[in-house]
Order: structure tokens, then sequence, then C-alpha cells
């Protein structure tokens, strides 16, 4: 039994295909498209899946109901009328010649890889948060487990509470839009001059520069949360049921300035206010998890939805240890919902038996496209690269390990391409975390981004719990931990005192560059049962140093999807302060390629 999933038209576009509930791969749109959060019908992504294992395919999922969504969207602007006619009047043509009619837009779409199907039988609706919670539970290492979906809103719900037994998932509770936290955070996002639905990793990143000033302000005028973790928004203060924007007058008005404009320096009450929503946005988080746990009595939680890609709030919930054990779907957001309404058909709908594995069956997420050695050396001679082939993976790892202890920025592009945001060591730039310029060089050189944004450590799965106060472990890149207090650096009396942006300068322990102001850090925990090449790389680096950590950061420039092919990686590469390429077993040096072809190509790409 072959199922494709898809999710498209909103944001994040991706497919993924099953064959008797094995996920056999799954990738987004953007990285073939090479736009960023690419929303259009995901047909090499589709194409992927097909290649990837040929053969039949007997039921398509979309992961969600349009003609609900319209709905939720005809009543909201019903209910606020006259107020929001302009937008609804930018909206409604978009709905009535795209979005309305998206079952005959998909059959036309579909029909053109699969000519001889009756896509009118075989091409099935999932619901929004059904296909969160499908991709949260059914792939997780638990029998049983409650599911919780958080985000912005999917037909109506913006979250939900349900419980997973075996090969069925009963939803619970649910809270409906208007009242939404992935919204409320998207607006903080907004009012802070970043890009909704982009730039709320960066709001989090954010928070630790500055003091929760105004948490009291925003729990007592913007949202009202109950102890059973049900909230309330105060929607006077917030324009996004029927307007152009996110926030109107009277929220600025209530914090005492404007919407920073994009690009616009970063002031100390732009980071205290995400310090605010972030704190408040952990405490609704957690009663919510101690609602899920009150209700179902069960130990095992499991996460998806825009919002459980909030690291930072999901470390706290580990950390208050509700929950013997925690799992996050590495595709948490809309990506991750094509995987979720293909295994909500195979298991609610198809009522296949479920098989649950000791880890996960996510196959670490290393889902999407992989490239032989032999291509591999073609693709990049193509493109002019000077490269040096090497004949073992121990050759390999030998020579990036040292190079990296020069303090070398490595390009590493191995094995398959991960599915979801993160890059988790096969589409990575790494580099040594003990130099305290690092963090600053790779944000400003390398990826042109703010010099703030925090970079993540990757660690041995036997090292985590010595270097990292990890609860659970995070071989997604999904929990937020403290760096252990025995490589801690003492601070001085004068660097304590210091404020906002002044703290980053500041080296905080043995791993510098991946240690945020708060003594923070998104862990990565590497197995060498999943990832047997970069493992390797993480355990020489450490018998080298005595440090068994990288930095690992995703392999692209500010705006750019995460590299797909050779000629991506080359192409960054090149334009780039990128020292190493290591692809496959090819290593290629900054000084050895033709200068012609280093071209800064960021202008091809929005900012994010």
């Amino acid at each position: 039994m072959r199922i494709l999933g898809i999710s498209a038209l909103y944001h994040d576009s991706a497919a993924a295909l099953l064959e008797d509930g094995k996920v056999l791969a799954a990738a987004q749109e953007e990285r073939f498209s090479r736009k960023k959060h690419d929303a259009r019908f995901p047909k090499h992504a589709i194409q992927f899946c097909l290649d990837q294992a040929p053969g039949d395919v007997d039921y398509i999922v979309f992961y969600d109901k349009p003609f609900l969504k319209f709905e939720r969207l005809l009543e909201t602007y019903l209910e606020f009328s006259p107020r929001g006619f302009r937008s609804f009047s930018k909206a409604l043509p978009v709905w009535l010649k795209d979005k309305l009619f998206q079952k005959s837009l998909l059959r036309k779409e579909l029909a053109a890889f699969f000519p001889n199907m009756d896509l009118r039988e075989r091409l099935l609706f999932s619901e929004h948060h059904l296909s969160h919670a499908a991709s949260a539970f059914f792939p997780s290492p638990f029998e049983n487990a409650v599911v919780l979906t958080m985000d912005g809103v999917g037909e109506w719900t913006t979250t939900s509470i349900a419980k997973g037994e075996g090969n069925s998932l009963e939803l619970l509770k649910e809270i409906h839009f208007p009242h939404s936290l992935g919204l409320l955070y998207s607006a903080f996002t907004y009012f802070c001059g970043f890009k909704v639905n982009s730039g709320e990793y960066k709001l989090m990143g954010l928070a630790p520069y500055g003091e929760p000033r105004y948490a009291d302000l925003i729990r007592e005028h913007l949202i009202h949360a109950k102890e059973d973790g049900s909230f309330q928004i105060n929607l006077e203060y917030f324009d996004y049921c029927t307007g152009l924007t996110m926030v109107n007058r009277k929220f600025a008005n209530l914090f005492g300035f404007p919407v920073r404009k994009p690009e616009e320096a970063l002031e100390q009450k732009h980071m205290d206010v995400a310090a605010s929503i972030q704190l408040v946005t952990e405490e609704v988080v957690l009663k919510l998890a101690r609602e899920a746990k009150k209700t179902t009595g069960l130990n095992k939680l499991c996460l998806a939805g825009g919002v459980a890609l909030n690291c930072v709030a999901n470390g706290v919930v580990s950390r208050a240890k509700i929950f013997d054990e925690i799992w996050v779907q590495p595709a948490a957001g809309d990506a991750g919902g094509a995987l979720g309404a293909a295994l909500a058909a195979h298991y609610l709908f198809l009522k296949q038996p479920r098989h649950v594995q000791a880890a996960d069956s996510m196959a670490g997420s290393y889902l999407g496209t992989e490239y032989k050695q032999d291509e591999i050396v073609q693709r990049l001679k193509r493109a002019g690269a000077v490269i040096e082939e090497l004949a073992t993976e121990g050759d390999l790892v030998e020579e990036v390990s040292d190079l990296l202890q020069q303090g070398k920025a490595v390009g590493w592009f191995q094995g398959r391409m991960e599915f979801g945001p993160r890059a988790l060591g096969n589409r990575s730039i790494l580099a040594d975390p003990r130099p305290t310029d690092t963090q600053k060089r790779i944000n400003l050189k390398i990826k042109f981004r703010e010099s703030f944004r925090p970079f993540a450590p990757s660690v041995t799965k036997e090292a985590a719990k010595e270097w990292f106060g990890l609860a659970d472990d995070s071989p997604y890149m999904l929990m937020v931990a403290p760096v252990s207090e025995s490589h801690r650096r003492q601070m001085t009396e004068e660097e304590s005192s210091l404020f906002g942006i002044e703290k980053l300068n500041v080296p905080r322990s043995a791993i510098p560059a991946v240690t945020h102001v708060d003594y923070s850090a998104r862990v990565q925990t590497v197995e060498a049962q999943r990832n047997p090449r970069y493992h390797h790389l993480l355990k020489r680096f450490g018998e080298k140093t005595g440090v068994p950590v990288l930095v690992n950061t995703s392999f692209n420039v500010r705006g750019e999807p995460i590299v797909e092919s050779p000629e991506d990686a080359f192409h960054c590469f090149m334009g780039t302060g990128l020292d190493v390429l290591a692809i496959g077993n090819c290593i290629l040096r900054k000084e050895d390629q033709n200068a012609e072809l280093a071209k800064d190509y960021r202008e091809q790409f929005e900012l994010d």
C-alpha cells in the first residue's frame, strides 16, 4: 500500500511517500525551486518522491480541507463587518481563483503524474490539525501518548489535545480561531520587524538579550490564559482577523512605540518585548502540557504544529518533568502536514496495523535527495570546481577534523537531505565551537545575517549529558538545554552588568560559539546508528580537542533554502566566506578554486 501526502498552497509546500506505513521519502518544494517557504504546488517534491521509489500509488492525501478554511474566512469577515472590507476584497478573488476550488486544481496538477488514476476516488483530504497530530504520534517511539498540536490556524483549530493509542487518534480538546498562540507569537514577530511565518525563530533567539519587562502587560491586556491551558486573545489589539497587518495602532500605543521597520536597528525595548512574549508563550505551553497529562494520565508527549518549533518552550516542558518522555516531529510545521496526511490515511482511514520502533520511524529525518560519489564528482567538475577526491570515509573525517581544528568553516554535504527546517549534519555548515569569534564570523561573513542569531551545537549522544543539561534526547535540534555548569565560565562583575546586544561578545563557556547569552543551547544529539559519518566526525574531533561538539548551522545564506544539490553547495561555498567544502568523499579548498566563480549571489534571495 503506497500513499502520497501533500501540503501546499499556503506556505512550506511538501510531499511525502509511504509504503505500508514506512516513510520512503519526504521533501519540501523550496529545496528544488530555491524559493524559501515556497507555497506552490510541490511538483518537484512529488517527482522526487516518485523517483525515489518507483511504483504505483494507491492514494493521494491533501493535508487540510480548503472549503472549511474558506468557511472560516467568510464567517470571520461577516462577524467583523464592515471592518476589514479592504482585506476581504483582496482575499476573496484569490480564494475564488485559486483556493476555494483546490480539489479541481489538485486533480488537474496530479493528473500529470497519475494519468490513469481515478482521482475522484483516490484523492483524500485530511484536516489540518489531524495531519499535525498524525505526524507527531504515528512516527513516534510510543505505543500510547498524548498529542499536543499548536500553530497559527488550520481550518478553525489553533490548538488541540489528542490521545494516541496503537493505530488510533482520538481528539479530546480544541481551541479555535481567532484565539491562537501561534498568531499571537507571529504578531510580536511582526511588531519587532521580522517577517511573519519566517522570522519567529529570530524573535526566539532575540529573547535572551532582553528582560521580560512587558510580560505583565501582555497577560493583562493581550491574552488571558486559564490554569487548564485554555486561553483567549483580546482582539481589540490585533488586525489578523480582518486587517492587512498583524497588529493595530492600539497595540503599538500599549507598548509606547511603533512597529519596527525591517532592517532597522534593534533596540533594548525590542529585546525586552521578545523576552516577554517568549516567557508568556512558555507559560501557556506549560499549562497546556499539564492539562494534556491531567486529561489522559499518559506519561509520553508528542508535539507538532509551528509552535512546536519553539525549542525553548519545548526545553521548558522537558525540564518540568511532567512526562517521562517527549517526542517532537522534526518537520513540525506545515511541511510535516504532508507526512501527517499520509499517515492519517494509512492508520485512520485504512485501519492498518502499527508497529512501533525503538527510536522512531523518521530515519533521523534523512528522507530527502542523495547523490552518489560519481555523480557528485561529475557535477562539481561541470560547475568548474577543483576537487580532491579522498579514498575512504576515514580519510575524509581525519582531514575535516584537522581543518575544523585550524578554525576553518566547512560546508558539509553528505547522505540524504533532511526533511524539516533544521540541518542535522547532512546539509550543514560546521565550525569549531571554542573560538570566541566564531558566532559573529559565521553570521556576518558566511550566513550574511544578524550577528545576534545563535548557533546550535551537535554533540555525540554519548557525551550529551556531560556537556548539556538535557532531560530528553534531542536528535532533531528541537530542545533547548543549559550548558553544563562544569563547562561554564564565571562572569566578571562588569560583564554581568552588560545589557542587550553588549552581551554578545562575552564568552560564557568552553564552547562560546554555541552558548547563548542565558547559558542555553539548542542541542542536537547525534547517534552512530542514525548518522554514522557525522557521528564519526564529532567523535574524532572530540578525540583531538577534548570537545565532541561542533557548531552546526544550515548550509545556506540568509533568505536561501538549505542547499539541495552539489551545484547549490558549490555556489554557496563560492559566494560566501566558507573555507572548505566537504561533499561526499571530496574536499574543496577555497584557495584552489577559480576566483572568477566567486560570485556574490545573495541578491537572488529575498530577506527572511
